[in-house]
């Protein structure tokens, strides 16, 4: 009996053991001694040289499959049946991000793309890439900027963002086949990441002196944006930066930057898509066309959408109808349709802006950086779940905290701001509040409005950038406990997919020493 026992304490023993080393595996930091602290300023106004390129990351989609029942979700008990391409017996999906798991692509709609931008003043070099995924994390941005490094060690800075499209394949790894298998291919991963770093080298390599346009649309697009949780705060001005070679005229690239979820194709959609940026940037760059009758002239060159604030949620929802600028017609079902007359009213108000002569215009300019690491707790039982798994790949810096990052630049009269995840746009703009049923009972936190400290005259908003740490909750409006607010019958939506409620505080914070810090001389 009494070597049963011992035995069994044994086992009990390599059991915790093994789990805790198993943990201590998961949990592990991926770039440890990696801490970013930049500050590059140039104090003489002059030539800019700047560069765009884009390179196509679409997945290859080898293997489709057969939705029996509609449901968007690949489910073999329900009647779905794949096409086995490969003879392995397993269905070798591209599992989409957003909405639920088990969404499969079935095709491809439209090409997906790493987007890239260089500017160099002469001292100081930065890179900005936006691909269009649902999110990337800050610990595979490090791992790109090493790749990075190798190809372009003069880049001081590279930023890189992502579009938010809920019809990427996962890079994130919470909508696999289940809650509990990781969605990500790691060969797609890979591509993804070389497709930025090709993307940034031949932005690099095409650097040609420019002169920039800078414009603002506070009024026209807020149609198109739908705020699914109070207070009604929209990030729905579009702000413009169009790059010209500074000898020619041509244009080089367009910087569009506008807050709103690309997922106007909603959670029944199957095929891996771009969503509205695409038929955008198309336009934009190529014209609006009407068969082949030209209706409005594009101004060529790469066209680069940079999401904005977008927690709350803002979106163009199922019961949101899009007009077409043209014809009148309105589209209201969530299909290929509906994102192309968005797309091309989108690109007739920023071609309408472009052409706009009150449009500002920059010769000689300089760049300022400041950038910086920081730790963010994570409250997230279930995300703890998620990484404990393997669901996430993502290191702790020490227990329960993860390494992230926020950051700011300006171009003369012109500022942007980069933050890690989904801001709810009351934190950017103002409008917090302290409703009845919230979990804390405590007044507005976050103050003042990071766009009341966002120096210069045009002020640029960047989420999702460098990482992806889902939504950033004013703490006042936090709200997991019953009574919920705004009479809500069941906690937001939000909170379920935060690191925890002293996120906002945290980041609100950063982001205000570093404006400070970059207006310093």
């Amino acid at each position: 009996m009494k070597k049963f026992l011992l035995f069994l304490l044994a086992l009990v023993f390599i059991a915790v053991a093994s789990i805790f080393v198993y943990g201590m595996v998961q949990f592990r930091d991926r770039h440890d001694g990696y801490w970013l602290d930049l500050t590059l300023k140039n104090p003489n106004p002059g030539e800019v040289k700047a560069g765009f390129a884009k390179v196509d990351i679409s997945p290859d989609i080898l293997e489709t499959w057969v939705d029996a029942n509609g449901d968007a979700r690949f489910n073999p008990e329900d009647g779905d049946t794949f096409e086995d391409a490969n003879g392995n017996g397993e269905f070798d999906a591209v599992w989409l991000a957003g909405f639920h798991n088990a969404r499969a692509a079935q095709d491809l709609l439209d090409p997906l793309w790493a987007r890239a931008m260089v500017l160099d003043d002469g001292e100081n070099q930065i890179a900005l890439c936006v691909i269009d995924m649902i999110g990337f994390g800050n610990d595979e941005v490090i791992a790109t900027r090493k790749m990075i490094q190798e190809s372009n060690p003069e880049l001081d800075y590279v930023i890189v963002s992502s579009t938010h499209v809920h019809s990427s394949p996962d890079l994130m790894g919470m909508w696999g086949p289940s809650e509990y298998e990781r969605g990500v291919d790691p060969e797609y991963l890979l591509k993804v990441q070389e497709g930025i770093e090709a993307a940034v080298y031949q932005a690099y390599d095409s650097r040609v002196p420019a002169q920039f346009k800078l414009a603002i649309e506070e009024e026209k697009l807020k149609s198109m944006v739908g705020d699914t949780r109070d207070p009604q705060v929209f990030d729905s001005a579009l702000k413009l930066m169009q790059v010209l070679d500074k000898e020619n005229g041509t244009t080089l690239g367009t910087l569009m930057n506008w807050g709103n979820h690309p997922e106007t194709l909603w959670l029944e959609n199957i095929k891996a898509s771009s969503d509205f940026p695409d038929p955008w940037r198309n336009m934009v760059e190529n014209g609006i066309m009407d068969g082949d009758s030209t209706i409005m002239e594009g101004v060529g060159g790469v066209a680069i959408f940079l999401n904005g604030a977008v927690g709350g949620l803002m979106t163009t929802h199922p019961s949101m109808e899009i007009s077409d600028p043209y014809s009148g017609e309105t589209f209201k079902y969530q299909d290929e349709d509906k994102i192309f007359t968005q797309g091309k009213a989108l690109a007739k108000v920023t071609l309408e802006t472009l052409a706009d002569s009150s449009s500002v215009i920059i010769d000689q300019a300089s760049l300022g950086i400041r950038a910086k690491s920081m730790e963010l707790k994570m409250d997230n039982e279930l995300f703890h779940l998620a990484a404990f798994l393997g669901i996430f790949d993502r290191g702790f810096t020490q227990w329960k905290h993860i390494r992230s990052e926020v950051s700011a630049w300006t171009l003369g009269p012109a500022t942007f701001v980069h933050v890690p995840g989904e801001l709810y746009p009351e934190i950017l703009h103002g409008g917090i509040e302290s409703p009845d049923g919230a979990d804390f009972g405590i007044g507005p936190v976050e103050l003042p409005a990071i766009q009341s400290k966002i120096p210069g005259q045009f002020k640029f908003f960047g989420g999702m950038s460098n990482d992806m740490i889902g939504y950033i909750v004013p703490k006042s409006q936090w709200d997991v406990e019953a009574p919920f607010t705004y009479e809500n019958e069941s906690r937001p939506y939000g909170e379920i997919n935060s690191l925890g409620p002293e996120t906002a505080p945290a980041i609100h914070k950063a982001v205000l020493e570093v404006l400070e810090e970059l207006k310093k001389p």
